[in-house]
């Protein structure tokens, strides 16, 4: 008998409701974080009260299921942010009963949730339409239902889609307008021809974080990045695949690029810290801050002074064109 019990106890499922109850109980919070909530359904598995915070972290909770609906919704009312990362989620069925029953979400955090291969039913998706920052980190998500999600997120900010194993990008038929910013860092994406399509997708984007892939160029004509790029700000391409003067040199042609990022480049790998910066900075006069550092008016110029002299000592050398 007693290893029939182990066995069900390792396969018990752990509820979003229980774990909820079980986190946030006035035993652990005995002078009360946030807002105390007497549960409406009388009767019910719950404690009585509950002190629930408005920013709701249950990670780590091996929670699988939604739970009781009406139990959710008499908790949540008032909750804007949830981490639900590192669990077992692995249906959208169940995301979506929680994400309905919590009217004012605007933060929704799913990283580390083993949701490749199961899709997001569109019908379903519009319990999604208040989020505004949405974390998919290292959770595999198909790039349909991530298009499933935006098409209904109208007002998506933030999108994180870090570590996800994506070598290509799959377009959308529907742009996302709202969205802001996008994380994508830590997956396989090579090709310029595949970042270009996030231009598409999103056209209002004002911060790219690409750092930790292997994109090799920067291959786009000057009129066609100012179309797909208008309002990008900020770019970061660590770790990036860059190799040549030409790719550096592209970066002007994003009209409003203020912020660049370029640490651990082929391109700059026989330079030192200080040759680097500067060659960068002569190279995107209007970058105001260059991996993670404001650029003075001194600088920039000695910046110019060192690129002449560099060309002047090197000809032969392959520095880029002026």
């Amino acid at each position: 008998a007693g290893t029939m019990e182990s066995s069900s106890d390792e396969e018990e499922v752990r509820t979003f409701v229980q774990v909820m109850s079980e986190k946030y109980n006035p035993e652990n919070f005995p002078y009360g974080q946030g807002v105390m909530v007497l549960s409406s359904p009388p009767g019910s598995p719950v404690k009585d009260r509950l002190f629930l915070p408005s920013i709701l972290v249950l990670n780590y909770g091996g929670i699988s299921k939604a739970g009781d609906r009406s139990d959710i919704a008499a908790f949540c009312a008032h909750v804007v942010e949830l981490d639900l990362s590192h669990n077992q989620l692995n249906d959208w069925v169940e995301i979506c009963t929680i994400v309905s029953n919590i009217p004012h979400l605007d933060f929704l955090n799913l990283s580390m949730n083993p949701l490749s291969g199961v899709e997001l039913e569109p019908s379903m998706a519009d319990v999604f339409s208040k989020i505004r920052h949405l974390v998919l980190i290292n959770t595999r998500v198909s790039w349909d239902t991530v298009h499933t999600l935006t098409q209904h997120t109208p007002e998506l900010e933030e999108l994180f889609l870090c570590l996800n194993g994506y070598n290509t990008v799959s377009e959308s038929q529907t742009s996302c307008p709202s969205l802001r910013l996008l994380q994508i860092t830590d997956n396989q994406l090579r090709d310029w021809a595949e970042v270009r399509k996030f231009g598409m997708m999103y056209p209002s984007l004002s911060t790219l974080v690409l750092a930790n892939n292997t994109v090799d160029s920067v291959s786009d004509t000057q009129e066609t990045l100012q179309c797909l790029f208008p309002n990008l700000r900020s770019i970061n391409l660590n770790n990036s695949g860059l190799s040549k003067w030409e790719d550096i040199e592209r970066l002007n042609f994003f009209p409003k690029l203020e912020e660049v990022k370029a640490k651990g480049i082929p391109l700059l790998q026989s330079y030192t810290a200080h040759e680097r910066r500067s060659l960068l900075l002569a190279q995107l006069p209007s970058v105001m801050v260059l991996n993670g550092g404001a650029v003075s008016d001194g600088e920039r110029e000695d910046a110019e002074r060192f690129f002449i002299r560099c060309y002047q000592d090197c000809p032969e050398q392959e520095l880029p064109e002026r």
